[in-house]
């Protein structure tokens, strides 16, 4: 990591990570897996390829957010409504420790479920084409510096 990176002041970034798609059930057309990680079970802050960090509590309001108002998937950034949200819940420590869940057992992020209903899209799942999911959105970027202070 360079001397500068960002935090997330609101809102996700445009394909913030990428992670594999965990489980899927064919009859139903359901895939499940991690849309989202913001610290790593060891304690490690996720860098994402754009360098940079979503704190849970803002990636948990962006989530809800997205809950709210779309709890549709799209395919590659590029065409919406290929699916839709079955499942999510955003893994806070404190939400964890509620469930009796250690901290060293999952990470700190946004477990997902999504329906998809375009079988063209389904097909590419199956067969591994579309591997791993990514969030979208927009956000307003604060810089910070390696101490981990904003500058702004």
């Amino acid at each position: 990591m360079g001397a500068k990176t960002f935090r997330q002041a609101r809102g996700v970034v445009a394909k913030a990570h990428r992670l594999a798609v965990m489980k899927s059930d064919d009859d139903r057309r359901l895939v499940f897996g991690w849309a989202s990680i913001a610290v790593r079970v060891t304690g490690e802050t996720v860098e994402d390829y754009q360098q940079d960090i979503i704190d849970i509590d803002v990636l948990e309001q962006a989530v809800y957010d997205y809950v709210v108002d779309f709890r549709t998937a799209g395919e590659m950034h590029e065409r919406g409504g290929v699916g839709v949200l079955v499942e999510s819940v955003v893994f806070t420590p404190e939400k964890a420790a509620a469930m009796g869940i250690p901290p060293e057992i999952l990470p700190q992020g946004w477990w997902v479920g999504f329906r998809i209903d375009d079988p063209d899209v389904w097909e590419k799942v199956k067969t591994g084409e579309y591997s791993m999911f990514s969030i979208e959105g927009t956000a307003q970027r604060e810089e910070i510096t390696e101490g981990g202070q904003t500058d702004g």
